[in-house]
């Protein structure tokens, strides 16, 4: 076998690898889409139902994930829970984008001194713990879900405020901005035409990474009662509700928190497929 021929069978293999990673991860969300927004289509079980006699038990066939301690149905309470935890990754990621936007923009783009202050600040925040942030919102606001999705949101904003910084300085140099300019557009009409679609474009995968991994933050610190408390069904409050019984019942933790990598490796390798596609657009 020649080198070339070799290496068309690397790239075809590649190509199949990536696809299979891109497909299973996009039936992973739709599948946890479909949770969201109609979970009764798969739940089991009702997931308020109470059977004291059923509690804390194991996996099995009439119960997929066990029950908990009031012996109700795990796994529709991590089903009919899907909701608020998505939510929660979705608000997060998404105030994260926009605040990095609006620091990211002002950073590049405004004059000498705004964009110095807003330098600082974006690198006191990148410093600044997010689990620190999430004590210090807790305290004043309360444990809630609009907490979490505050404290998580600007915790991630600084690290996607100094790529959003970076491409627009990018954009801001390139060739077509300074034809733009020659052909005497307005700063504004630059700015919308030719800057922010081009800042926009990566945001779109970092996006979707963020919601992962914003509800494994939101998670971690509902586990630590810094988020949504007991009962509900959002997944960080029932790792919080299970690790009480871990030592007897390690499913109550084990099982939700599996599901919650599950979600995180799937928004994550699609969001990377999206980053990848988007690149080989940008060099074609």
């Amino acid at each position: 076998m020649t080198a070339v021929s070799e290496r068309t069978v690397t790239a075809v293999a590649r190509k199949r690898r990536i696809s299979v990673g891109f497909t299973a991860s996009a039936i992973t969300l739709a599948i946890f889409v479909v949770a969201a927004l109609a979970p009764n289509i798969l739940s089991t079980q009702d997931p308020l139902a109470m059977d004291f006699t059923q509690a804390l038990q194991s996996p099995s066939l009439a119960h997929w994930f066990g029950t908990d301690e009031s012996g109700r149905d795990l796994f529709s309470r991590v089903v009919y829970g899907t909701r608020e935890s998505l939510a929660i990754g979705v608000g997060a990621a998404g105030l994260a984008i926009l605040v990095a936007l609006v620091l990211g923009s002002i950073a590049a783009l405004a004059g000498r001194i705004p964009a110095g202050i807003v330098n600082r600040l974006i690198e006191v925040l990148f410093a600044f713990p997010t689990l620190l942030l999430a004590l210090l919102l807790v305290s004043v606001l309360g444990a809630s879900p609009i907490t979490l999705v505050i404290s998580v949101g600007l915790g991630s904003a600084p690290g996607y405020a100094r790529m959003v910084r970076g491409q627009i300085l990018s954009s801001k140099n390139s060739g077509y901005v300074e034809a733009a300019r020659a052909l005497g557009h307005s700063r504004f009409t630059i700015f919308r035409q030719h800057i922010l679609p081009n800042a926009l474009r990566p945001l779109i995968a970092i996006f979707t990474m963020g919601v992962g991994q914003s509800i494994v933050w939101a998670s971690g610190m509902a586990f630590i009662g810094l988020g949504v408390a007991p009962p509900s069904s959002e997944w960080g409050a029932l790792l919080d509700a299970g690790r009480a019984y871990i030592t007897q019942a390690s499913w109550l933790v084990v099982l939700p928190g599996f599901v919650i990598v599950v979600l995180a490796l799937a928004a994550t390798t699609l969001g990377k497929h999206i980053q990848s596609s988007l690149e080989k657009g940008e060099t074609a």
